[in-house]
């Protein structure tokens, strides 16, 4: 088994609109003296990634809908929010407890379609990125054309789980990794075939980043190095369950 290494990467200064995160991510890790290598995954947190692409929205300018203040009123959340969730989801799965459950336009099931008001300015919230794939690929792109190192980039954002209780950093778009790695086909120490064994290694390698840049350590990225996983580029909506399979929804 290979030594699995996590060092978070330190010195990004505040990120605004326009920012190139692959720069200030290579600038950073020199200020810290980490020098990237083949192989490593680097995980970066989708807030600085939505403020680079400008995903930030002023509440004040926001205009609810009856809609959104009948599930406003419903949820006690504010209704220039639940406007934004509204128009972030394709459908709404559930709401309860002061939680609305969506299916965004990514294909992620998340709570309040990733719209978030933690770690940007008063009076303003954050959207998810248009298309977090294509923004990882992106920043994937920079950094191997200054680095000449293949790596891959995960973007990760927080997410809860069905049945437990606590939340979890998980892989919302991706480049130069396949999020899924397979073991099927491979024989376990007893002989007996797996067929169905297929590890979120990129939702694993999220969390696994997080524990090294926490919530409130304004830590937005980390490598992680000696991870096992494949190199491909493959969607990161390619791991939803489809509908017909999904007995959570």
């Amino acid at each position: 088994m290979n030594k699995l290494e996590i060092f978070p990467v330190k010195g990004f200064p505040e990120v605004t609109e326009g920012a190139d995160i692959g720069s200030l991510l290579l600038a950073a890790a020199r200020s810290s003296r980490l020098e990237l290598r083949d192989g490593d995954a680097i995980v970066i947190k989708q807030k600085i990634v939505s403020k680079a692409e400008g995903r930030l929205v002023l509440l004040r300018r926001v205009k609810p809908s009856a809609k959104a203040k009948k599930l406003a009123g419903e949820q006690g959340k504010d209704p220039r929010l639940v406007e934004l969730i509204l128009r972030e989801a394709v459908r709404v799965v559930r709401a309860g407890h002061g939680v609305i459950i969506t299916e965004t336009r990514h294909g992620l099931v998340c709570a309040n379609s990733g719209v978030d008001r933690s770690n940007v300015s008063e009076g303003y919230a954050a959207l998810l990125p248009v298309d977090p794939d294509a923004s990882a690929r992106r920043i994937r792109k920079g950094i191997e054309a200054v680095t000449g190192k293949k790596v891959a980039v995960i973007v990760s954002d927080t997410f809860g789980r069905p049945w437990r209780k606590g939340q979890t950093d998980v892989a919302i778009g991706c480049s130069g990794i396949d999020p899924l790695f397979s073991y099927r086909g491979k024989v376990d120490r007893y002989g007996y075939e797996l067929r169905v064994t297929e590890p979120a290694v990129a939702d694993e390698l999220a969390g696994a980043a997080e524990l090294a840049t926490g919530k409130l350590s304004r830590i937005p990225a980390a490598v992680v190095r000696g991870a096992t996983f494949t190199r491909r580029e493959v969607a990161i909506r390619s791991i939803a369950i489809e509908k017909e399979k999904d007995l959570f929804r």
